[in-house]
C-alpha cells in the first residue's frame, strides 16, 4: 500500500489585485459618504481633510496599479501593511468625523476579518490590535461629530464605551470566528489535493501492469529471432573456437530474458482482467498487511456462484487498504473481514479487537486533519501497555473520499459490550459496484485512433 503523499501546503500569500479592488471599494463608499452628508445633509464635515485622507488611499492604490502587475501576489507580512493602513485610513477619517460616535466606526473589522481569510494567525493578531489601538485613542482624541448646527447631539461616555466594547468583542470573536472557517477550508482543499494525488498514483500503478505485459509481448518475437539465430551460430562454430564460450552465454542470457518476459506476460492485459471478483478485491487489499503481528481473517458466504464481479478500480483497492491497515495498527490480536452480498448490496466489515473509537474522536472522523492520534500497540513508537486514542487524520478522509466517490457508504461504530474494538462498514449498490471503471478523458481521448 502506498504511503500519503506529501502535500506542500502554499503560503498563505494574497494577490495584489485583490486588495486594491478592495481599497477602491472603501475610497469610493467613504467619498459618496462623505459627500452626501456634507452637500446632501448639510453637516458640517472638515471636507478637505476627509478628502485628502480618502486621497492619500487612492493615491496608494495608483502607485500599486503602476508599479507592480495585476497578477503580484504579496507576502503574508506585506499584506498586513496594506491592511494595517487601511486600518490607519479609516481611524484618520474617523477622528475626523467624531471618532467611535460615528456609525461607520464599525468599519475598522474590514482590515482585520480580511486578514482572518487570508493572513497567518500572527499577523490577524497584529492588525487586531493595532484596531483595537486606534479605537481606543478615538474615545478620547476626534472632532465633534456632523450634525444639524442648530442641535447639540452629545453621546453618553457610557454609550461610548459600550460602542468600543462592541468593536472589541467583535473583532476578537468575528476574527476567530472567520479564521477558523478559512482554515477548515484550506485543510479540505488540500486534503483533496493529496486525495487527487493518491488516485492518479493509484491508477497510474494499475496501468504498469498492462503496459509491462504489453511490452513483454511485443519483445517475445525479436527475442526468439534472436535466439535461433545464436543456436545457429552455435551449431556453426568449429569445436575449439575461441568465441564458444562468448556465444553459449549470450544463449544463456537470451533464454533467462525469455523466462522473465513469460513471467510478464501473465499479467493481466486482456479486457476480462479489468474485471475482479469482491474476494480477489479484498485480498488485494488485505496482502500488503500480513505478517505485523495480527491475525487477519476474511469471511465469505458459503454460497458463491453468484459473486459480485467489480472493475480493478484503485480507488476501492486503495481505500480499502487504508481502512485494513488502521485496523492492524489499532488490533491487539486479530482483524476480521466479512463480506456479504445480496442481489441489490454489496458490503465488506472490517472489525478489529483494539481499543475502539475514541468518544471524542468517533463524531468527527472523515474529517481532514484530525489529529488527535497516538501510536497504537502494532506502530513504531507505540507500547502494548498504551490506550490509543484512534483519531484519524488525512489517510482515512482520503480512503473515505475515494470510497465513496465509487458509490460506496461507510459507516463507524464501536462494538457492544462486552466485546471491544471498532467496526467499519462499506456498503455499495450492487449496480454501483459492477459498474465498469469509466477512464479519465485524456486517456479516452488518448485511446481514440
Amino acid at each position: 500500500m502506498l504511503g500519503l503523499p506529501r502535500i506542500h501546503h502554499r503560503s498563505r500569500n494574497v494577490r495584489l489585485d485583490t486588495l486594491v479592488q478592495l481599497r477602491w471599494l472603501a475610497v469610493f463608499g467613504q467619498l459618496a459618504a462623505v459627500l452626501v452628508v456634507h452637500f446632501g445633509l448639510e453637516f458640517d464635515v472638515p471636507i478637505w481633510p476627509c478628502l485628502v485622507v480618502i486621497g492619500l488611499a487612492a493615491l496608494l492604490n495608483i502607485a500599486l496599479r503602476v508599479g507592480f502587475p495585476q497578477t503580484q501576489w504579496l507576502e503574508p507580512d506585506r499584506a498586513a501593511y496594506l491592511l494595517g493602513f487601511d486600518v490607519a485610513e479609516l481611524a484618520a477619517l474617523l477622528y475626523l468625523t467624531g471618532g467611535l460616535e460615528n456609525p461607520f466606526s464599525f468599519l475598522l473589522l474590514g482590515p482585520v476579518l480580511i486578514s482572518a481569510t487570508a493572513l497567518p494567525p500572527r499577523m490577524t493578531l497584529l492588525i487586531g490590535v493595532f484596531a483595537v489601538l486606534c479605537a481606543t485613542v478615538l474615545i478620547f482624541v476626534h472632532y465633534q461629530l456632523p450634525w444639524d448646527s442648530e442641535e447639540t447631539l452629545e453621546l453618553p461616555e457610557k454609550y461610548v464605551v459600550g460602542v468600543w466594547l462592541s468593536i472589541l468583542l467583535a473583532i476578537g470573536y468575528i476574527g476567530v470566528y472567520t479564521w477558523q472557517v478559512a482554515e477548515e477550508a484550506r485543510q479540505l482543499s488540500d486534503a483533496l489535493a493529496a486525495t487527487e494525488l493518491v488516485l492518479a498514483r493509484e491508477q497510474h500503478l494499475s496501468q504498469l501492469d498492462g503496459l509491462a505485459a504489453a511490452a513483454a509481448h511485443e519483445l517475445a518475437t525479436p527475442l526468439a529471432t534472436i535466439t535461433v539465430v545464436v543456436r545457429e551460430i552455435e551449431r556453426a562454430l568449429e569445436a575449439g573456437s575461441p568465441y564458444a564460450e562468448d556465444v553459449k552465454l549470450l544463449r544463456e542470457q537470451a533464454q533467462r530474458c525469455r523466462e522473465i518476459l513469460s513471467k510478464i506476460t501473465e499479467l493481466p492485459t486482456a479486457e476480462p482482467f479489468d474485471r475482479v471478483p469482491l474476494s480477489a478485491l479484498i485480498e488485494e487489499a488485505v496482502a500488503p498487511h500480513r505478517n505485523f503481528g495480527v491475525s487477519l481473517g476474511m469471511t465469505l458466504p458459503p454460497d458463491r456462484t453468484d459473486e459480485p464481479v467489480g472493475a480493478r478500480n484503485p480507488a476501492i483497492r486503495y481505500g480499502l487498504g487504508n481502512l485494513i491497515e488502521n485496523a492492524v495498527d489499532f488490533a491487539n490480536t486479530r482483524v476480521e473481514i466479512f463480506a456479504q452480498w445480496t442481489a441489490e448490496e454489496v458490503s465488506i466489515t472490517i472489525s478489529d479487537d483494539g481499543p475502539g473509537f475514541a468518544p471524542e474522536v468517533l463524531d468527527r472522523i472523515g474529517a481532514p486533519y484530525v489529529t488527535h492520534r497516538r501510536p497504537g500497540p502494532h506502530e513504531p513508537g507505540g507500547e502494548e501497555d498504551e490506550d490509543p486514542v484512534f483519531g484519524l487524520g488525512l489517510g482515512f478522509f482520503i480512503a473515505k473520499t475515494l470510497l465513496e466517490r465509487s458509490g460506496a457508504k461507510l459507516s463507524l461504530k464501536n462494538q457492544a459490550l462486552p466485546q471491544h474494538g471498532a467496526t467499519v462498514t462499506v456498503v455499495w449498490l450492487r449496480s454501483e459496484f459492477e459498474r465498469p471503471l469509466v477512464a479519465p478523458p485524456l486517456e479516452r481521448a488518448a485511446a481514440v485512433p
